[in-house]
């Protein structure tokens, strides 16, 4: 039994499935699923990480000198902004 489901009810979801995708289409639609949900979760733990390092930040930014501007340095990635003319 998977989730709640048992066998009779998986092979029903499986034969609902293979009349809507196809037998074609069908292993390629559980393979974006599962990376699908795999990106789900690394996401949900990266948030989870990523607010204890803003804690920790806001902690040591509380202590040290918090009225510096931040400058913003320009990587490779992001070209400069430069003036757009108007297209006619």
């Amino acid at each position: 039994m998977i989730g709640g489901l048992g066998v009779q009810e998986l092979l029903i979801v499986f034969v609902i499935a293979l009349f809507v995708f196809g037998g074609k289409r069908l292993p390629e639609v559980g393979q974006n699923l599962g990376k699908a949900i795999r990106g789900f979760k690394e996401g949900s733990e990266g948030k989870e990480e990523e607010k204890a390092i803003d804690e920790d930040s806001r902690s040591n930014s509380e202590s040290s000198e918090a009225d510096e501007p931040v400058k913003e340095e320009q990587t490779a990635e992001t070209p400069p902004s430069e003036p757009t003319e108007p297209k006619e």
